[in-house]
């Protein structure tokens, strides 16, 4: 890497978050010498970035490798809102796999991405790109416009006035044909993208509605190949999960920036 670069704090940012992202993804303690291969960062970088760390606890040393420090699981403690919802969605979520046969996900919105917080994968649904806490622009998906379809007007608009990012083939990127969509969405309850998010993918999505004024703090999606999804029974299916969901709406965490 040139010197200029080396010194580019957007740079090192994105070296920092290389090398915490491996460790995260890791169950055993890593070496310094495995995290430069596996990133592909000198291990003089990767040496020097980890020891800078260590007294911050963002990572700490364990039987002689490396391991998330303490400070990342206090973090996550206060990450209260994702948590919550994970633990009141669950239930539905696995009856929602059981039924269709199909990966259930998980997401909130922030600014103008979903985040998916909870995926529940099945063995009958070809591998799909998503993870948890990957994010997607939120148009391109049917969760993000399931969110934003009962969201206020000004959350659309700013994300339009960013430009609408085409995702996978089917992408949506006229400003005119989102907002008709989302008022469709609005209508009938239910999201639908068919390759918008990525190529022979499909998926249904619905929002989890509180307050007197049906505020969405996530959405819950089923997820599987174009052509292939039944999208209208994995609609009523949906339907049903959120309702019952609404009706535990006493007990679901106020919306809000989330991530």
């Amino acid at each position: 890497m040139h010197p200029a670069q080396q010194d580019n704090p957007i740079a090192m940012v994105d070296r920092i978050a290389s090398i915490v992202n491996f460790v995260a993804d890791q169950r055993e303690p890593v070496s310094v010498s495995e995290v430069a291969r596996r990133t592909g960062l000198p291990k003089s970088t990767v040496s020097r970035i980890v020891h800078s760390l260590i007294p911050h606890g963002l990572l700490e040393f364990q039987d002689e490798g490396i391991v998330l420090g303490l400070r990342f699981f206090e973090l996550g403690e206060q990450a209260s809102r994702p948590r919550s919802l994970r633990r009141l969605t669950y239930a539905h979520m696995e009856g929602l796999r059981r039924v269709t046969g199909q990966t259930v996900h998980l997401a909130v919105l922030d600014l103008i991405h979903v985040v998916y917080i909870e995926i529940l994968r099945s063995r009958n649904t070809p591998a799909l790109p998503s993870r948890v806490g990957g994010r997607v622009p939120a148009h391109a998906t049917a969760v993000g416009k399931a969110i934003l379809a009962f969201s206020p007007p000004e959350v659309t608009e700013k994300l339009i006035e960013g430009g609408l990012e085409k995702v996978g083939p089917r992408t949506i990127t006229d400003s005119d044909a989102l907002r008709a969509a989302l008022w469709k969405i609005r209508a009938n309850g239910v999201a639908v993208e068919v390759e918008e998010s990525g190529r022979g993918a499909a998926c249904v999505a619905a929002p989890i509605l509180v307050g007197e004024g049906k505020e969405p703090i996530a959405a819950i999606s089923v997820s599987g190949l174009a052509g292939e999804l039944d999208l209208q029974a994995c609609g009523r299916a949906l339907r049903d999960a959120t309702a019952a969901l609404r009706r535990q709406a006493v007990s679901l965490p106020r919306s809000g920036r989330t991530m």
